[in-house]
């Protein structure tokens, strides 16, 4: 599982023309599933999105987790392009990347794992969807964090 996490002061999916969901400021998360992940994975994947201490405390240091930022909440956005391999050619391979009869149980279970933590449910984009993502990065600040790399 392969995640990138934008810190933002905003951020948006639209559907069909039409606002799905926004949050005013937190993280949003995008993700990419293999057929090698885990509920393993999504455990661990969800502890480091918690604990990820990227929001400034009173001094502008980034030193605080998102549960301790008033006001800041999670939208997650499937997307499989984030299992591209680059490695032959100018094509991107998305063999990687799981399958939707895979991908839709694990990925629900990410969001439902992570709502938990968050004490409320996290925005969401719709699985498989043509969405239009926008955001304003904070800082910028964006982190990559893949499950089968931990050390």
């Amino acid at each position: 599982m392969r995640l990138v996490i934008q810190r933002v002061k905003e951020a948006s999916v639209t559907i069909n023309g039409s606002v799905h969901a926004s949050i005013p400021q937190g993280m949003l998360i995008l993700i990419g599933i293999e057929d090698a992940d885990s509920r393993e994975d999504i455990d661990w994947l969800v502890g480091k999105v918690m604990r990820l201490r990227i929001f400034d405390d009173a001094d502008g240091v980034m030193n605080l987790p998102i549960s301790e930022v008033f006001g800041a909440d999670i939208m997650v956005v499937s997307q499989f392009t984030l299992m591209a391999s680059t490695k032959k050619g100018n094509r991107p391979s998305y063999i990687r990347a799981s399958r939707p009869e895979v991908a839709i149980p694990l990925y629900n279970q990410f969001v439902s794992v992570l709502s938990e933590q968050m004490g409320h449910d996290v925005k969401t984009g719709i699985f498989g969807a043509d969405m239009k993502v926008s955001l304003i990065n904070d800082g910028p600040v964006t982190i990559i964090i893949d499950s089968h790399l931990r050390e």
